[in-house]
């Protein structure tokens, strides 16, 4: 594990383990994380989240939606110290989690926002990300409109993805989405990959 870490965190391994363990204990306290998650944060919620900074340009500015317990905006924002995350949570005690964890690890590269999604700025950043918020097609309503021209929805799904990709095609269209990517990162590095879907915000005039 301690060499897997290495590869995904690099020199920031330290802040993963504090985040780890504030997810073990504060957050399963107040009820954001499962009992049956807590001997499984490192697999299923941490570094499947970590992985996704595969898909990211750098220095991208980057809202995450609903954020809930900080995934996968915060292990994101270890992985690459280059990215300007903004954490966006509606709900008052998970937004004060955030902001608690953000001070605590000193994550310099990131802000708390409590709010919904479609209330923040439009076409402010170069990628949404999320992960298990909404079905797809609602979930392009709420993320595109935020990101620029060119800019992305990166969202982790699970393998049904190409179904609702499918399903909601003409929501994604609407939202201004267009040639939409299912992808997988972490390969070599997670004994399951995680799936993402990428859709690009048309750029006006084309």
């Amino acid at each position: 594990m301690s060499e897997l870490l290495d590869r995904i965190f690099g020199d920031r391994v330290a802040l993963a383990e504090a985040y780890h363990e504030s997810l073990a204990t504060t957050a399963a306290q107040r009820g954001f994380i499962g009992p049956k998650e807590v001997d499984r944060l490192w697999e299923r919620h941490i570094l499947n989240c970590a992985v996704i900074a595969e898909a990211f340009g750098e220095g991208w500015k980057v809202a995450d939606i609903g954020s809930g317990a900080g995934l996968p905006g915060i292990p994101l924002a270890i992985a690459r110290p280059d990215l300007t995350i903004t954490l966006v949570e509606p709900l008052l005690k998970r937004s004060t989690y955030l902001q608690e964890v953000v001070d605590e690890l000193g994550l310099t590269n990131v802000t708390v926002v409590r709010g919904r999604a479609e209330d923040q700025p439009k076409a402010h950043f170069d990628a949404v990300t999320s992960r298990a918020v909404a079905p797809l097609g609602k979930l392009a309503g709420w993320s595109l409109p935020l990101v620029q021209g060119g800019g992305k929805m990166i969202a982790m799904k699970g393998e049904s993805v190409g179904e609702e990709l499918q399903r909601d095609a003409k929501d994604i269209e609407k939202a201004g989405g267009v040639d939409p990517e299912i992808i997988q990162v972490g390969t070599g590095l997670l004994d399951q990959p995680t799936t993402l879907i990428v859709v690009t915000r048309k750029k006006k005039g084309n």
